[in-house]
Protein backbone atom coordinates (compact mmCIF):
# COMPACT_ATOMS: atom_id res chain seq x y z
CA UNK A 1 0.00 0.00 0.00
CA UNK A 2 1.49 3.53 -1.11
CA UNK A 3 0.53 6.89 0.53
CA UNK A 4 0.89 10.01 -1.40
CA UNK A 5 2.54 11.34 1.68
CA UNK A 6 5.04 9.96 2.83
CA UNK A 7 4.64 11.88 6.10
CA UNK A 8 1.65 10.73 6.85
CA UNK A 9 0.93 8.86 10.38
CA UNK A 10 -1.11 5.74 10.62
CA UNK A 11 -3.77 5.76 12.56
CA UNK A 12 -5.54 3.30 15.04
CA UNK A 13 -9.66 3.29 16.09
CA UNK A 14 -10.88 2.20 19.39
CA UNK A 15 -14.34 3.10 20.41
CA UNK A 16 -16.48 2.08 23.12
CA UNK A 17 -15.97 0.09 26.32
CA UNK A 18 -12.80 -1.45 24.56
CA UNK A 19 -11.21 2.17 24.28
CA UNK A 20 -12.46 3.07 27.76
CA UNK A 21 -10.87 -0.30 29.25
CA UNK A 22 -7.82 0.63 27.78
CA UNK A 23 -7.82 3.89 29.00
CA UNK A 24 -8.55 2.83 32.48
CA UNK A 25 -5.90 -0.17 31.94
CA UNK A 26 -3.03 2.68 31.46
CA UNK A 27 -4.55 4.71 34.76
CA UNK A 28 -3.88 1.96 36.81
CA UNK A 29 -0.39 0.59 35.56
CA UNK A 30 0.87 4.24 35.75
CA UNK A 31 -1.05 4.58 39.42
CA UNK A 32 0.47 1.52 40.43
CA UNK A 33 3.39 2.81 40.02
CA UNK A 34 3.02 6.24 41.68
CA UNK A 35 1.26 5.27 44.40
CA UNK A 36 3.35 2.67 46.49
CA UNK A 37 5.23 6.39 47.43
CA UNK A 38 2.22 7.88 49.26
CA UNK A 39 2.38 8.19 53.23
CA UNK A 40 5.38 8.43 55.62
CA UNK A 41 5.70 4.04 55.16
CA UNK A 42 5.32 5.19 51.30
CA UNK A 43 8.53 3.26 48.81
CA UNK A 44 11.15 4.15 46.80
CA UNK A 45 11.00 3.65 43.30
CA UNK A 46 13.98 3.01 41.18
CA UNK A 47 13.82 3.97 36.94
CA UNK A 48 15.81 4.07 34.19
CA UNK A 49 16.65 7.08 32.49
CA UNK A 50 17.23 7.49 29.04
CA UNK A 51 20.04 7.34 28.99
CA UNK A 52 20.19 4.14 31.20
CA UNK A 53 21.44 5.59 34.37
CA UNK A 54 19.24 4.49 37.71
CA UNK A 55 17.32 7.15 39.25
CA UNK A 56 16.18 6.61 42.79
CA UNK A 57 12.76 8.99 44.15
CA UNK A 58 9.91 9.37 46.23
CA UNK A 59 8.57 12.40 44.42
CA UNK A 60 5.30 11.25 42.61
CA UNK A 61 5.49 13.37 39.76
CA UNK A 62 8.88 11.96 39.02
CA UNK A 63 7.79 8.39 39.21
CA UNK A 64 4.81 9.76 36.38
CA UNK A 65 7.28 11.13 34.26
CA UNK A 66 9.47 8.40 34.07
CA UNK A 67 6.26 5.79 32.44
CA UNK A 68 5.63 5.83 29.16
CA UNK A 69 3.46 2.71 27.96
CA UNK A 70 4.15 0.61 24.78
CA UNK A 71 0.07 0.24 23.97
CA UNK A 72 -0.66 3.61 22.46
CA UNK A 73 -3.89 3.62 23.98
CA UNK A 74 -2.74 2.92 27.58
CA UNK A 75 -0.08 5.74 27.13
CA UNK A 76 -3.23 8.17 26.83
CA UNK A 77 -4.71 7.13 29.87
CA UNK A 78 -1.63 7.10 31.56
CA UNK A 79 -0.69 10.95 30.01
CA UNK A 80 -4.08 12.50 30.93
CA UNK A 81 -3.35 11.44 34.32
CA UNK A 82 0.14 12.30 34.92
CA UNK A 83 -1.66 16.16 33.48
CA UNK A 84 -3.45 16.00 36.72
CA UNK A 85 -0.24 15.73 38.61
CA UNK A 86 1.66 18.03 36.82
CA UNK A 87 -1.53 20.73 37.22
CA UNK A 88 -1.42 19.74 40.89
CA UNK A 89 2.06 20.37 41.61
CA UNK A 90 2.37 23.70 39.44
CA UNK A 91 -0.65 25.34 41.19
CA UNK A 92 -0.10 23.81 45.06
CA UNK A 93 3.56 22.71 44.69
CA UNK A 94 2.70 18.89 45.97
CA UNK A 95 -0.47 16.28 45.98
CA UNK A 96 0.87 14.71 42.67
CA UNK A 97 0.44 11.50 44.24
CA UNK A 98 -2.70 12.07 46.31
CA UNK A 99 -3.84 13.38 42.53
CA UNK A 100 -3.28 10.37 40.92
CA UNK A 101 -4.87 7.89 43.82
CA UNK A 102 -7.61 10.22 43.56
CA UNK A 103 -8.34 9.90 39.70
CA UNK A 104 -7.73 6.27 39.68
CA UNK A 105 -9.97 5.30 42.38
CA UNK A 106 -12.81 7.48 40.84
CA UNK A 107 -12.71 6.42 37.41
CA UNK A 108 -12.83 2.76 38.54
CA UNK A 109 -15.54 3.62 41.05
CA UNK A 110 -17.76 5.42 37.75
CA UNK A 111 -16.48 2.53 35.15
CA UNK A 112 -17.94 -0.54 37.66
CA UNK A 113 -20.52 1.44 39.02
CA UNK A 114 -23.89 -0.81 38.08
CA UNK A 115 -26.29 2.43 38.51
CA UNK A 116 -23.98 3.61 35.21
CA UNK A 117 -23.58 0.29 33.84
CA UNK A 118 -27.32 -0.06 33.83
CA UNK A 119 -28.27 3.16 32.23
CA UNK A 120 -30.34 4.15 34.99
CA UNK A 121 -28.16 7.39 34.93
CA UNK A 122 -26.33 9.35 32.31
CA UNK A 123 -22.86 9.72 31.86
CA UNK A 124 -23.63 13.86 31.67
CA UNK A 125 -25.73 13.31 35.37
CA UNK A 126 -22.88 11.08 36.96
CA UNK A 127 -20.63 14.24 36.13
CA UNK A 128 -23.25 17.08 37.34
CA UNK A 129 -23.16 14.82 40.63
CA UNK A 130 -19.62 14.75 41.19
CA UNK A 131 -19.20 18.34 40.62
CA UNK A 132 -21.68 19.26 42.87
CA UNK A 133 -20.14 17.01 45.46
CA UNK A 134 -16.87 18.57 44.84
CA UNK A 135 -18.76 21.78 46.19
CA UNK A 136 -19.40 20.41 49.17
CA UNK A 137 -16.11 18.82 50.18
CA UNK A 138 -14.54 21.91 49.32
CA UNK A 139 -16.72 23.37 52.07
CA UNK A 140 -16.12 20.90 54.34
CA UNK A 141 -12.22 20.78 54.14
CA UNK A 142 -12.32 25.31 54.41
CA UNK A 143 -14.63 24.91 57.27
CA UNK A 144 -12.26 22.00 58.69
CA UNK A 145 -8.99 24.22 58.46
CA UNK A 146 -6.67 25.08 60.90
CA UNK A 147 -4.10 28.54 60.74
CA UNK A 148 -0.52 27.25 60.75
CA UNK A 149 1.74 28.73 63.00
CA UNK A 150 4.22 27.96 65.64
CA UNK A 151 5.21 24.36 65.32
CA UNK A 152 2.66 23.82 62.86
CA UNK A 153 5.03 25.01 60.28
CA UNK A 154 7.74 22.91 61.20
CA UNK A 155 5.32 19.76 60.78
CA UNK A 156 3.93 20.85 57.53
CA UNK A 157 7.38 21.15 56.29
CA UNK A 158 8.71 17.93 57.64
CA UNK A 159 5.92 16.29 56.25
CA UNK A 160 6.46 17.31 52.89
CA UNK A 161 9.58 16.32 53.08
CA UNK A 162 8.70 12.82 53.34
CA UNK A 163 9.10 13.41 57.64
CA UNK A 164 12.93 14.74 57.30
CA UNK A 165 12.49 16.65 60.49
CA UNK A 166 16.03 18.34 59.97
CA UNK A 167 14.93 19.65 56.37
CA UNK A 168 11.69 20.70 57.25
CA UNK A 169 13.34 22.19 60.39
CA UNK A 170 15.22 24.31 57.30
CA UNK A 171 12.57 25.22 55.73
CA UNK A 172 10.26 26.34 58.12
CA UNK A 173 12.92 28.80 59.71
CA UNK A 174 13.12 30.30 56.13
CA UNK A 175 9.55 31.14 56.17
CA UNK A 176 9.89 32.26 59.53
CA UNK A 177 12.26 35.02 58.91
CA UNK A 178 11.07 35.73 55.46
CA UNK A 179 7.72 36.64 56.79
CA UNK A 180 4.23 36.50 54.62
CA UNK A 181 5.54 39.17 51.88
CA UNK A 182 8.93 37.21 51.19
CA UNK A 183 9.82 34.35 49.02
CA UNK A 184 11.85 30.66 49.58
CA UNK A 185 13.87 29.74 47.04
CA UNK A 186 16.07 26.21 46.42
CA UNK A 187 19.59 26.18 45.54
CA UNK A 188 22.77 23.55 45.07
CA UNK A 189 24.81 23.91 48.28
CA UNK A 190 29.03 24.33 47.05
CA UNK A 191 29.50 21.72 49.86
CA UNK A 192 27.64 18.53 51.38
CA UNK A 193 25.82 20.36 54.15
CA UNK A 194 22.02 21.75 53.35
CA UNK A 195 21.84 25.43 54.77
CA UNK A 196 19.79 28.58 54.32
CA UNK A 197 20.21 31.90 54.14
CA UNK A 198 18.19 34.85 53.92
CA UNK A 199 19.02 37.70 51.01
CA UNK A 200 17.29 41.06 50.43
CA UNK A 201 14.56 40.21 47.25
CA UNK A 202 11.43 40.36 45.64
CA UNK A 203 8.25 39.23 44.10
CA UNK A 204 6.51 40.40 41.47
CA UNK A 205 2.94 39.42 39.75
CA UNK A 206 4.84 38.79 35.42
CA UNK A 207 5.70 35.72 34.61
CA UNK A 208 7.14 35.11 31.15
CA UNK A 209 6.49 36.59 28.35
CA UNK A 210 7.68 33.40 26.23
CA UNK A 211 8.25 29.57 27.02
CA UNK A 212 11.27 29.84 24.59
CA UNK A 213 13.18 32.00 27.50
CA UNK A 214 13.13 29.06 29.59
CA UNK A 215 16.72 27.96 31.00
CA UNK A 216 15.17 25.14 33.44
CA UNK A 217 13.27 23.06 31.40
CA UNK A 218 12.38 20.96 34.05
CA UNK A 219 10.79 23.17 36.24
CA UNK A 220 9.93 25.86 32.96
CA UNK A 221 11.59 28.78 34.03
CA UNK A 222 14.30 31.41 33.75
CA UNK A 223 16.99 31.42 35.87
CA UNK A 224 19.76 34.49 34.64
CA UNK A 225 22.62 34.62 37.50
CA UNK A 226 23.89 38.64 37.91
CA UNK A 227 21.81 40.45 35.21
CA UNK A 228 21.87 43.96 34.17
CA UNK A 229 18.66 45.56 34.44
CA UNK A 230 16.69 47.47 31.62
CA UNK A 231 13.57 48.97 33.17
CA UNK A 232 10.92 50.89 30.59
CA UNK A 233 7.60 52.06 30.60
CA UNK A 234 6.80 53.11 27.43
CA UNK A 235 7.10 50.15 24.34
CA UNK A 236 10.27 49.30 22.67
CA UNK A 237 9.41 48.76 19.74
CA UNK A 238 12.25 47.05 17.69
CA UNK A 239 16.08 46.42 18.23
CA UNK A 240 17.34 49.41 16.95
CA UNK A 241 15.99 51.32 19.66
CA UNK A 242 18.32 49.57 22.16
CA UNK A 243 21.30 48.36 20.13
CA UNK A 244 23.97 50.00 22.44
CA UNK A 245 22.65 48.42 24.90
CA UNK A 246 22.95 45.05 23.53
CA UNK A 247 26.28 45.58 22.40
CA UNK A 248 27.15 46.65 25.78
CA UNK A 249 25.66 43.39 27.16
CA UNK A 250 27.56 41.08 24.74
CA UNK A 251 30.73 43.01 24.96
CA UNK A 252 31.22 41.96 28.66
CA UNK A 253 29.38 38.69 28.22
CA UNK A 254 26.61 40.10 30.70
CA UNK A 255 23.01 38.75 30.61
CA UNK A 256 20.00 41.55 30.59
CA UNK A 257 16.43 41.53 32.15
CA UNK A 258 14.13 43.41 30.30
CA UNK A 259 11.48 45.08 31.95
CA UNK A 260 9.01 46.81 29.49
CA UNK A 261 6.21 46.36 27.02
CA UNK A 262 7.76 45.09 23.96
CA UNK A 263 6.87 44.77 20.27
CA UNK A 264 7.38 41.47 18.96
CA UNK A 265 9.18 42.49 16.35
CA UNK A 266 11.86 43.05 19.08
CA UNK A 267 10.66 39.80 21.32
CA UNK A 268 11.06 37.34 18.08
CA UNK A 269 15.00 38.99 17.35
CA UNK A 270 16.35 38.63 20.57
CA UNK A 271 14.52 34.79 21.34
CA UNK A 272 16.78 34.12 17.85
CA UNK A 273 19.74 35.39 18.95
CA UNK A 274 19.56 33.77 22.54
CA UNK A 275 18.72 30.41 20.53
CA UNK A 276 21.92 31.26 18.80
CA UNK A 277 23.71 31.24 21.81
CA UNK A 278 24.39 35.39 20.81
CA UNK A 279 22.72 36.75 24.23
CA UNK A 280 21.25 35.47 27.78
CA UNK A 281 17.89 37.54 28.27
CA UNK A 282 14.59 37.60 29.68
CA UNK A 283 11.74 39.65 28.81
CA UNK A 284 8.82 40.59 31.47
CA UNK A 285 5.98 42.94 31.48
CA UNK A 286 5.94 45.29 34.03
CA UNK A 287 3.52 45.34 37.19
CA UNK A 288 0.82 46.92 38.09
CA UNK A 289 -2.52 49.08 36.57
CA UNK A 290 -3.48 52.27 36.43
CA UNK A 291 -2.50 54.91 38.49
CA UNK A 292 -0.68 53.38 40.72
CA UNK A 293 1.72 51.50 37.98
CA UNK A 294 3.91 54.31 37.81
CA UNK A 295 4.85 54.45 41.49
CA UNK A 296 5.16 50.26 41.31
CA UNK A 297 7.66 50.97 38.60
CA UNK A 298 9.67 53.47 40.55
CA UNK A 299 9.91 50.99 43.40
CA UNK A 300 11.19 48.16 41.05
CA UNK A 301 13.86 51.16 39.76
CA UNK A 302 14.84 52.11 43.58
CA UNK A 303 15.37 47.74 44.11
CA UNK A 304 17.48 47.50 41.19
CA UNK A 305 19.26 50.59 41.29
CA UNK A 306 18.15 51.04 37.45
CA UNK A 307 16.77 54.55 35.88
CA UNK A 308 13.03 54.53 34.47
CA UNK A 309 13.40 55.31 31.29
CA UNK A 310 10.09 56.74 29.73
CA UNK A 311 9.71 58.26 25.88
CA UNK A 312 6.94 60.00 26.65
CA UNK A 313 7.97 62.16 29.34
CA UNK A 314 10.88 62.62 26.76
CA UNK A 315 13.37 60.20 27.47
CA UNK A 316 15.49 58.74 24.06
CA UNK A 317 15.83 54.95 23.91
CA UNK A 318 18.85 54.85 20.99
CA UNK A 319 20.93 57.75 23.76
CA UNK A 320 20.67 55.89 26.85
CA UNK A 321 24.12 54.85 28.48
CA UNK A 322 24.71 51.54 30.44
CA UNK A 323 24.88 53.72 33.32
CA UNK A 324 20.73 53.50 33.39
CA UNK A 325 20.96 49.86 34.04
CA UNK A 326 20.29 48.48 37.00
CA UNK A 327 21.41 44.45 38.84
CA UNK A 328 20.17 42.29 40.65
CA UNK A 329 21.55 39.09 41.77
CA UNK A 330 19.51 36.85 40.10
CA UNK A 331 15.75 36.61 38.55
CA UNK A 332 13.66 33.70 38.53
CA UNK A 333 10.72 33.68 36.42
CA UNK A 334 7.70 31.24 35.99
CA UNK A 335 4.50 31.33 34.31
CA UNK A 336 3.48 33.08 36.83
CA UNK A 337 6.21 35.32 38.72
CA UNK A 338 9.26 36.68 38.87
CA UNK A 339 12.16 36.61 41.89
CA UNK A 340 14.38 39.33 42.10
CA UNK A 341 17.38 38.66 44.79
CA UNK A 342 19.22 41.78 45.40
CA UNK A 343 21.16 44.17 47.11
CA UNK A 344 19.63 47.09 48.11
CA UNK A 345 20.85 50.73 49.67
CA UNK A 346 18.74 50.15 53.21
CA UNK A 347 18.40 53.87 53.42
CA UNK A 348 16.94 54.71 50.49
CA UNK A 349 15.00 52.26 50.57
CA UNK A 350 13.78 52.43 53.93
CA UNK A 351 13.30 56.07 53.32
CA UNK A 352 10.47 54.86 50.23
CA UNK A 353 9.25 52.43 52.84
CA UNK A 354 7.90 55.21 55.24
CA UNK A 355 6.76 57.25 53.31
CA UNK A 356 4.47 53.99 51.49
CA UNK A 357 3.39 54.01 54.82
CA UNK A 358 2.23 57.22 55.60
CA UNK A 359 0.26 57.18 52.28
CA UNK A 360 -1.33 53.95 53.53
CA UNK A 361 -2.05 55.83 57.06
CA UNK A 362 -3.63 58.78 55.11
CA UNK A 363 -5.71 56.69 52.50
CA UNK A 364 -9.40 56.20 52.83
CA UNK A 365 -10.04 54.44 49.62
CA UNK A 366 -10.20 51.01 50.58
CA UNK A 367 -8.84 49.60 47.13
CA UNK A 368 -6.16 52.15 46.91
CA UNK A 369 -5.02 51.19 50.28
CA UNK A 370 -4.66 47.50 49.05
CA UNK A 371 -2.38 48.70 46.03
CA UNK A 372 -0.09 50.39 48.67
CA UNK A 373 -0.01 47.86 50.81
CA UNK A 374 1.42 45.37 47.70
CA UNK A 375 3.92 48.21 47.13
CA UNK A 376 4.89 48.26 50.78
CA UNK A 377 4.78 44.17 49.79
CA UNK A 378 7.14 44.69 46.97
CA UNK A 379 9.44 47.08 48.85
CA UNK A 380 10.22 45.25 52.40
CA UNK A 381 9.76 41.60 50.98
CA UNK A 382 13.26 39.20 51.30
CA UNK A 383 14.53 36.10 50.07
CA UNK A 384 14.81 32.91 51.79
CA UNK A 385 17.34 30.45 49.99
CA UNK A 386 17.62 26.67 50.57
CA UNK A 387 21.04 25.52 49.70
CA UNK A 388 20.44 21.68 49.39
CA UNK A 389 24.10 19.57 49.81
CA UNK A 390 24.60 15.88 49.21
CA UNK A 391 27.33 13.20 49.21
CA UNK A 392 26.54 11.97 45.47
CA UNK A 393 24.41 13.10 42.36
CA UNK A 394 21.50 10.45 43.13
CA UNK A 395 21.50 11.18 46.33
CA UNK A 396 21.20 15.50 45.60
CA UNK A 397 18.44 14.89 42.65
CA UNK A 398 16.10 13.01 45.28
CA UNK A 399 16.57 15.22 48.25
CA UNK A 400 16.35 18.48 46.16
CA UNK A 401 12.59 16.72 44.81
CA UNK A 402 11.61 16.61 48.28
CA UNK A 403 13.23 20.40 49.52
CA UNK A 404 11.15 21.82 46.23
CA UNK A 405 7.93 19.97 47.33
CA UNK A 406 8.11 21.17 50.67
CA UNK A 407 8.50 24.70 49.61
CA UNK A 408 6.04 24.79 47.84
CA UNK A 409 3.52 22.76 50.12
CA UNK A 410 4.39 25.20 53.47
CA UNK A 411 3.14 27.95 51.39
CA UNK A 412 0.23 26.72 50.29
CA UNK A 413 -0.28 25.95 54.06
CA UNK A 414 0.30 29.66 54.89
CA UNK A 415 -2.30 30.68 52.61
CA UNK A 416 -5.10 28.59 53.42
CA UNK A 417 -4.72 26.49 56.44
CA UNK A 418 -4.40 22.70 57.07
CA UNK A 419 -6.24 19.88 57.75
CA UNK A 420 -5.82 16.27 59.61
CA UNK A 421 -3.32 14.54 57.21
CA UNK A 422 -3.03 10.78 56.40
CA UNK A 423 -5.82 10.95 53.94
CA UNK A 424 -8.15 11.77 57.15
CA UNK A 425 -9.75 15.00 56.21
CA UNK A 426 -11.17 13.32 52.72
CA UNK A 427 -12.16 10.09 54.73
CA UNK A 428 -14.44 12.39 57.61
CA UNK A 429 -15.66 14.44 54.74
CA UNK A 430 -16.90 10.95 53.08
CA UNK A 431 -18.34 9.99 56.03
CA UNK A 432 -19.73 13.20 57.23
CA UNK A 433 -21.66 14.37 53.84
CA UNK A 434 -24.60 12.85 52.54
CA UNK A 435 -24.83 11.99 48.83
CA UNK A 436 -27.60 13.68 47.03
CA UNK A 437 -27.30 11.47 43.64
CA UNK A 438 -25.22 8.71 42.39
CA UNK A 439 -22.07 11.22 41.19
CA UNK A 440 -21.70 12.59 44.70
CA UNK A 441 -22.12 8.71 45.79
CA UNK A 442 -19.19 8.03 43.71
CA UNK A 443 -17.26 11.09 44.82
CA UNK A 444 -17.69 10.48 48.41
CA UNK A 445 -16.38 6.78 47.85
CA UNK A 446 -13.24 7.51 45.75
CA UNK A 447 -12.17 10.29 48.26
CA UNK A 448 -11.44 7.24 50.76
CA UNK A 449 -8.73 6.08 48.40
CA UNK A 450 -5.73 7.92 50.10
CA UNK A 451 -6.48 6.86 53.49
CA UNK A 452 -6.31 3.00 52.65
CA UNK A 453 -3.61 3.37 50.30
CA UNK A 454 -1.17 4.83 52.85
CA UNK A 455 -2.40 2.51 55.49
CA UNK A 456 -1.51 -0.53 52.43
CA UNK A 457 1.75 0.98 52.02
CA UNK A 458 2.48 0.93 56.04
CA UNK A 459 1.00 -3.19 55.62
CA UNK A 460 -1.67 -2.17 57.82
CA UNK A 461 -4.96 -4.55 57.60
CA UNK A 462 -7.64 -5.45 59.32
CA UNK A 463 -8.33 -2.26 60.53
CA UNK A 464 -10.91 -0.08 61.89
CA UNK A 465 -12.42 2.92 60.45
CA UNK A 466 -11.58 5.88 63.20
CA UNK A 467 -15.08 7.06 63.76
CA UNK A 468 -13.66 10.20 65.94
CA UNK A 469 -13.43 13.80 63.51
CA UNK A 470 -9.66 14.32 63.11
CA UNK A 471 -8.23 10.99 64.26
CA UNK A 472 -6.64 8.70 62.23
CA UNK A 473 -3.74 5.54 62.31
CA UNK A 474 -0.19 7.50 62.61
CA UNK A 475 1.71 4.57 60.26
CA UNK A 476 4.74 4.73 61.96
CA UNK A 477 3.33 3.52 65.77
CA UNK A 478 0.08 1.59 64.42
CA UNK A 479 -1.82 3.88 66.77
CA UNK A 480 -4.89 5.81 66.75
CA UNK A 481 -3.93 9.46 67.55
CA UNK A 482 -5.16 12.73 67.13
CA UNK A 483 -3.34 13.71 63.56
CA UNK A 484 -3.08 17.53 63.81
CA UNK A 485 -1.85 17.14 67.76
CA UNK A 486 0.59 14.31 66.28
CA UNK A 487 1.55 16.35 63.56
CA UNK A 488 0.38 14.52 60.59
CA UNK A 489 -1.50 17.41 58.21
CA UNK A 490 -1.82 18.49 54.78
CA UNK A 491 -2.08 21.91 53.50
CA UNK A 492 -6.08 22.73 52.48
CA UNK A 493 -5.19 24.32 48.84
CA UNK A 494 -3.25 20.90 48.34
CA UNK A 495 -5.68 18.31 49.00
CA UNK A 496 -8.62 20.65 47.45
CA UNK A 497 -6.24 21.24 43.93
CA UNK A 498 -5.60 17.55 43.76
CA UNK A 499 -9.14 16.42 43.95
CA UNK A 500 -10.02 19.34 41.32
CA UNK A 501 -7.91 18.19 38.62
CA UNK A 502 -8.18 14.66 39.53
CA UNK A 503 -12.37 15.15 38.67
CA UNK A 504 -11.36 17.26 35.61
CA UNK A 505 -9.26 14.30 33.99
CA UNK A 506 -11.65 11.96 34.88
CA UNK A 507 -14.62 13.80 33.47
CA UNK A 508 -12.71 13.92 30.59
CA UNK A 509 -12.00 10.07 29.95
CA UNK A 510 -15.52 9.40 30.57
CA UNK A 511 -16.64 11.34 28.31
CA UNK A 512 -14.84 9.66 25.55
CA UNK A 513 -16.13 6.98 23.54
CA UNK A 514 -13.61 7.20 20.83
CA UNK A 515 -9.43 6.43 20.75
CA UNK A 516 -7.42 7.57 18.32
CA UNK A 517 -4.02 6.85 18.53
CA UNK A 518 -0.98 6.72 16.34
CA UNK A 519 -0.29 2.91 14.48
CA UNK A 520 3.12 1.60 16.28
CA UNK A 521 5.00 -0.38 14.04
CA UNK A 522 6.28 -4.08 15.30
CA UNK A 523 10.15 -4.69 14.70
CA UNK A 524 10.43 -8.24 14.07
CA UNK A 525 14.05 -8.74 15.85
CA UNK A 526 12.05 -8.17 18.64
CA UNK A 527 10.15 -11.20 18.44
Amino acid sequence: MEYNNPTEIVKDLNFGDIAKNQIVAGVDKLASAVKSTLGASGKCVIYEDARGKPVITKDGVTVAESVVLYDPVENIGATLIKEASKNTVKEAGDGTTTAIVLAQSLLNNINNDKAVKENNCSIREVKEGVKTGLVKVNKYLDKSSIEVKGDLLKHVSSISCNNDTELGKIISEAYEKVGTNGVVLMEESNTEETYMDIVDGVQIDCGLTSPHFVTDKEKQRCELDNPLVLIVSSEIPNVRRIQNILEHIIKNKRSLLIMAPVAQQLKTALLMNKVKGNINVNIVDLPGFGNTKQDTIEDLAIITGAKVINEELGDDLELIKPDCLGEVVKSVTDDKNTVLTVNMSKNVVEERINSVRKLIQEEKNGFLKEKLQQRLAILSGSVGIVFVGANSAVELKEKKDRVDDAIYATKAALQEGIVSGGGIALLNAANTLKPDNIGEKILFEAIKSPFKTILANAGIENYKIPTKIGHGYNVITGKVVDMVETGIIDPVLVTKTALKNAISVVNTIVSADCVISNMRLIDESDK
